[in-house]
């Protein structure tokens, strides 16, 4: 295991800037997550590591050791792509023993690697299938045991999930993070599903439109305290408020046209945090709690017309008109059968919140 370390790449394809001035580092043995809009970079990113794209300029170290211009091949380095690309005259067993057949190494030796490593993806009673026997959740698991046959030091893997359905997607899910705690192999993994990135990752690198580094932190970090609006609303559903900043002793509060003044609590100030100051206030759908009566003890409570209601099984989602005629969304856990309270399409609504459960950014 090797952490990798990405300094001031630069890459263009066609004329057009990718990645300027690009620095990252990826800790070794982690679950390593790259989020971010299409076309932002990340799979760039995820190439050049792999050695599969050659950077304009700047340096990749994978450990202590330069890998900018080094092959492919000579890298300790592989790759899982969203197009399984196995080969299709094969088996399950001479797909992945295909590299080391081709190192030359002993029937014995290949057969007991193989055997090994197709246990670890649960593939082990399918080793003489056709590949075409298999469904799509057991070609990638396939195409995984190719990756990791040479243990390699880093495992890339871009959007390998996309082409499966949702419920073999979500056994995917879980199924790689065991597998990224059994071989302790550092996994860079790219996506544009927060779900996913959410879901698997120790750590997770927010990418915005331009390329660059918006955020880098724990999954939990990225979704409760980001650092922008542009992550509040990438990574999950975020309401947000233009405003200006009141600043009154240790209380701040967002004035915004038509609605007043909406209380917030930050712990840490920034230095922007000032009296006047144009801000963006974001708050979470699921942070708001509904209902048609009043509650006294909240610091923030709005009146709304509910607009719309989609119901997701867990939670319901409202989509509620506010006096500013701007619409809003409300996220309820639907924890019990028969609710004491049935909200309904045209109902008046009464939104609360507490001040600590609202963002500030910088406008």
């Amino acid at each position: 295991m090797r952490s990798i370390y990405l300094k001031d790449i630069c890459k263009s394809f066609d004329g057009n800037i990718i990645l300027n001035n690009f620095s990252l580092t990826v800790p070794e043995g982690k679950f390593f997550a790259l989020l971010g809009p299409s076309g932002c970079g990340k799979t760039t990113v995820l190439r050049l590591i792999g050695g599969f794209e050659l950077p304009d300029s700047g340096t990749i170290m994978l450990g202590d050791e330069n890998i900018t211009d080094l092959p492919i091949y000579q890298r300790k380095v592989n790759t899982v792509f969203q197009s399984y690309a196995l080969f299709p005259h094969m088996n399950v067993f001479d797909n992945v023993a295909y590299s080391l057949k081709i190192k030359k190494m002993t029937p014995q030796y290949i057969k007991e690697r193989v055997t090994k490593v197709l246990k670890a993806v649960s593939l082990d009673t399918h080793m003489y299938r056709a590949i075409n026997q298999l469904s799509g959740g057991q070609q990638q698991r396939v195409a995984l045991a190719r990756a990791i046959i040479n243990e390699p030091q880093v495992l890339l893997l871009d959007e390998p999930l996309a082409a499966l359905d949702l419920k073999l997607r979500e056994q995917m899910l879980i199924e790689l993070i065991d597998l990224q705690e059994t071989l302790k192999t550092t996994f860079v993994y790219v996506t544009h599903d927060q779900t996913e990135a959410l879901t698997l990752a120790d750590q997770i690198a927010i990418l915005n439109h331009d390329g660059e580094i918006e955020q880098i932190g724990t999954p939990q970090q990225i979704y409760e305290f980001p650092i922008s609006s542009f992550v509040g609303t990438f990574v999950g559903k975020m309401n947000l408020f233009n405003g200006t900043l009141s600043t009154t002793g240790d209380s701040l509060s967002v004035h915004v046209k038509g609605l007043g003044g909406l209380k917030v609590y930050i712990g840490v100030r920034k230095e922007w945090m000032i009296e006047g100051a144009d801000v963006i206030m974001g708050i979470r759908p699921e942070k708001i709690w509904i209902s048609k009566e009043k509650e006294p003890n909240f610091p923030n409570v709005m009146i709304a017309k509910v607009e719309a209601i989609v119901y997701h099984g867990p939670a319901t989602q409202y989509n509620v008109r506010l006096k500013d005629d701007r619409i809003i969304q409300v996220f309820e856990q639907n924890e019990e059968h028969f609710p004491k309270e049935k909200i309904d399409y045209d109902d008046q609504v009464f939104l609360h919140w507490r001040k600590e459960s609202a963002l500030l950014f910088e406008r």
